[in-house]
């Protein structure tokens, strides 16, 4: 089993396998059987967990805290790799494991793994969830290029399934080229839509407020449900993440997505995905070193907020 900053000859605080009894617990989920245009999010785990070794004692400068012993590492999930009917199939007894066991952070593969992800938690808390997307893309087509699903259909899929709260969908970052009814379909369902360009220029969190008080009021006004995070890694400008299948020029930077993942911090997230990694088409590791950054800010995060 490879490790989340458990490799060979380092580690990411030394973190073992996964064991009942760890608050917190990664796993990979290798596939990228559902891209529509460069492939490669397959090998994102791999290349997530040697970045995360550049995080020497993993102490967040933000939140002062680590996931040093309560953080284990499930390996990747074994699955088809042909079939994405099959490989949904496959994950749901894994995963259902796990989430009533840990507090997870899943690392793709594309998009196309959320939606099993989604069926797993609400299966697992017996009601729909909120979600909050970082993406340049709606996800919202309701075909994947004439087949039924894909990475571009998941949050269409969620929301018809009734897997979350529509008023509760939040996304950010949203650029790519699209038609209307599928950029605008989050907002017609009554959800939030923060876009790149109305994000341009907000990095810090006084810049940042009316977001972030945007989403809190939201999810408060709706009781605070469970909150669900998958954060696709081309919601970054390529300038950040050029290792990833479909790059959208005019995108979120670092320090956009560092704060609001800090700032939002003590919602009540019951996991969380980063996808769409693909290391063919990085740079000097940049996309896989931010990714790495994104989990440990979360799982920090989470380990404070869960604390309180």
């Amino acid at each position: 089993m490879s490790s989340f900053a458990y490799l060979s000859n380092s580690a990411f605080m030394k973190a073992p396998a996964a064991t009942p009894g760890m608050p917190f617990a990664v796993a990979g989920v290798a596939w990228d059987g559902s891209v529509t245009n460069r492939p490669g999010a397959r090998f994102g785990p791999r290349a997530v967990r040697e970045a995360s070794h550049m995080l020497c004692d993993g102490v967040h400068p933000h939140f002062n805290v680590s996931p040093e012993g309560v953080l284990g590492d499930a390996g990747d999930l074994v699955l088809p790799n042909t079939s994405l009917l099959a490989m949904r199939e496959a994950m749901m007894p894994r995963v259902a494991e796990l989430i009533r066991t840990h507090h997870m952070a899943w690392i793709g593969g594309d998009h196309s793994i959320t939606l099993p992800l989604l069926r797993a938690y609400k299966t697992w808390l017996g009601a729909p969830l909120a979600l909050i997307h970082f993406d340049a893309h709606c996800d919202t087509w309701t075909d994947h290029f004439g087949e039924p699903s894909g990475h571009g259909t998941w949050v269409y899929e969620a929301i018809e399934e009734g897997l979350v709260i529509r008023e509760c969908v939040v996304q950010l970052g949203i650029r790519s080229s699209g038609v209307r009814e599928a950029r605008e379909y989050v907002h017609k369902q009554g959800g939030q839509i923060f876009t790149a360009r109305q994000l341009r220029g907000l990095e810090n969190p006084n810049q940042l407020a009316p977001v972030i008080d945007a989403i809190r009021s939201r999810l408060a006004s709706h009781g605070d449900p469970p909150v669900y995070l998958s954060l696709d890694i081309d919601c970054l400008d390529p300038a950040f993440a050029p290792g990833t299948g479909t790059p959208e020029p005019g995108g979120l930077s670092s320090c956009q997505v560092l704060t609001l993942l800090e700032e939002l911090a003590e919602l009540p997230f019951i996991g969380m995905d980063c996808v769409e990694v693909s290391p063919p088409y990085d740079h000097a590791e940049l996309t896989s070193q931010a990714a790495a950054a994104f989990l440990w800010t979360y799982l920090c995060g989470r380990r404070v907020a869960m604390a309180a």
